[in-house]
């Protein structure tokens, strides 16, 4: 006999934040535990709320996850995947942005945040855990063009 589990749709917004004020540019990445206690690190993201633009949620979620305040360049993609969440199959897809810091100091206050750190952008790709991050990495160097020091 066959189980049934009810599909629910998410949509989340976050993205690639970026300090480019320094010689060497770095992005915001969080850190969080995943099932088995192991911390991994990804882009800061969350659940796009009532009333909000994927736009509005990703700055928001930026702020509430890094620290940061920071306004959009461009978009940078979006991922979708399923998981499984104790009673139902999830559809999540989470709109990516790249993002310029503009103020702010780097704080884990967010209960679901373990830690955060700046990482230089060259380093980016090693540190993220998910293949679908890290493949938005492919598009940084084209959206920046020359404004981004390595």
């Amino acid at each position: 006999m066959a189980i049934y589990f009810p599909r629910v749709e998410e949509t989340s917004a976050g993205g690639l934040v970026l300090d480019l004020s320094g010689p060497i540019s770095s992005a915001a990445l969080i850190a969080r535990q995943d099932k088995t206690g192991r911390l991994i690190w990804l882009l800061p993201k969350g659940h796009v709320e009532p009333g909000e633009t994927f736009e509005e949620a990703a700055t928001r979620e930026v702020a509430e996850e890094t620290g940061i305040t920071a306004s959009i360049l461009a978009p940078l993609g979006v991922i979708d995947f399923w998981f499984m969440n104790a009673d139902k199959r999830v559809h999540k897809t989470v709109h990516h942005y790249l993002l310029r810091a503009d103020s702010g100091e780097l704080s884990d206050a967010d209960s679901e945040v373990q830690e955060v750190a700046w990482v230089p952008l060259s380093e980016v790709l090693s540190r993220l855990r998910y293949p679908a991050e890290r493949a938005l990495m492919g598009k940084v160097a084209a959206l920046l063009g020359d404004t981004c020091p390595t």
